[in-house]
């Protein structure tokens, strides 16, 4: 799963990998998007789609997708995580997963570690240090008095080696190759699309512990991803996880804020 990430990039360095066009509105509503450190649920986040146009686009949208079906949002459950597996059926996710496929941009993600009765946080990112691009899912909902909500899911698939000893789920990171496959709803169906939702590479990340201050949502800063020992990393010649083994944590991160 994917509760909490950050995206600490630059606006050039984000133009220059995702391909859309600077202009002053996009700086105007992307500028404090930059440089966040620990980035919840029902906070907006920045997502990357093909437009009608078939340009790339950046846009904000709320982390967290409601259903365009919904009546009252306020009622609907915090869907700021999709199974991949499932997605194109679910009610929830199906139209989005045919309509409206997106990029989320990340530098990072957090994951909580189970060792007994302490979870202990790390800190995943690429091990060159590139951003990545989640897998994700947007949705305009609809108010009865013509009011709009502009709000998404990440998909997440079955953890890597490496995952494996944090969590049995992590989010579907996509290759730079793949990213015009999944924006272009237009040709491409969800099941065109299936074979690209799988788990990274074992080795393409690592794993940091770091501070529990992360899990309060109102910290956000460059030390809380600041590493508190040697990560963990998964050899690509031998295969095998370097560091510390622990049992799968199948147990949710610290809870997160209403909606609304």
């Amino acid at each position: 799963m994917c509760g909490r990430f950050a995206l600490i990039e630059s606006l050039r360095a984000m133009q220059n990998v995702f391909g859309y066009p600077i202009d002053a509105e996009y700086i105007r509503r992307i500028l404090d998007l930059s440089n966040r450190y620990n980035i919840a649920p029902t906070q907006p986040i920045a997502v990357v789609d093909a437009g009608l146009d078939g340009v790339r686009h950046v846009r904000l949208v709320r982390w967290g997708l409601i259903p365009g079906w919904t009546k009252d949002a306020k009622t609907q459950s915090l869907l700021f995580n999709a199974r991949s597996e499932t997605a194109a059926e679910k009610p929830s996710f199906r139209t989005a997963m045919r309509h409206r496929r997106c990029l989320v941009p990340a530098s990072g993600f957090y994951e909580w570690r189970r060792m007994g009765t302490v979870k202990t946080p790390y800190y995943i990112r690429p091990r060159d240090g590139s951003i990545m691009a989640f897998a994700g899912l947007s949705e305009t909902w609809l108010g009865p008095d013509g009011s709009e909500i502009d709000t998404g899911a990440i998909l997440t698939t079955s953890a890597n080696k490496l995952m494996a000893m944090l969590h049995d789920r992590m989010p579907v990171i996509l290759d730079p190759k793949d990213w015009d496959e999944w924006l272009d709803c237009g040709n491409n169906r969800p099941r065109d699309v299936a074979h690209l939702l799988t788990p990274v590479q074992d080795d393409l990340l690592e794993a940091i512990p770091v501070s529990e201050r992360v899990n309060s949502v109102s910290q956000d800063d460059e030390a809380l991803i600041s590493p508190l020992a040697e990560p963990l990393v998964v050899d690509s010649s031998s295969n095998i996880a370097e560091g510390p083994s622990a049992p799968n944590d199948d147990g949710e991160p610290p809870a997160q804020g209403s909606l609304f």
